[in-house]
């Protein structure tokens, strides 16, 4: 079982240390430009789950209450990346989406390198659950601003799926 304090300190670490920080692969920009603000407004939860598709279903019950993302901790060990992957999109096509809520995934087994930068966590398995619309909605804002210029397409169009793609 994963600890949830140190759990907890491991991602924001990730969180403060790479997702918040700009790199010159990505045009300067931080490989998340709204990290930041939702970190220091208290409105991330992150949670040790237990299983990821009924986890999901019970949040998506429950919606994301005061929370802009829910991230939901794994041992990769016992969700190896083919469960995982499928659990999380069986959950997107089950009842996620048709509830303006959009499961994105992080595991270690499944490398995503932008640029030759690793964006991956890397210790946990990560379903990490936001409002659909309100992700629709900041793409096409950073899109505005040139964001996604100096990311590859193959990644952007897998980075899209599920969600209405900015630059379209």
């Amino acid at each position: 079982m994963l600890d949830i304090t140190q759990v907890t300190q491991d991602i924001l670490h990730w969180v403060e240390n790479f997702v918040e920080v700009p790199h010159p692969a990505l045009g300067n920009w931080a490989p998340c430009p709204f990290a930041r603000k939702a970190r220091l407004s208290g409105t991330v939860k992150i949670v040790v789950g237990a299983d990821p598709y009924y986890d999901l279903r019970n949040r998506c019950r429950d919606g994301l209450g005061t929370a802009e993302i829910v991230v939901y901790a794994y041992d990769p060990a016992e969700w190896t990346y083919d469960l995982f992957h499928s659990s999380l999109e069986q959950a997107n096509q089950d009842f996620l989406l048709a509830n303006d809520l959009l499961v994105l995934e992080d595991h270690p087994a499944d490398a995503e390198i932008v640029n030759g930068i690793s964006m991956n966590q890397g210790t946990y398995a990560l379903a990490m659950l936001q409002s659909l619309s309100k992700l629709n909605t900041a793409a096409a804002q950073m899109h505005h601003k040139g964001f996604y210029e100096t990311w590859p397409n193959d990644y952007l169009a897998t980075l899209f799926n599920h969600r209405q793609d900015p630059r379209a």
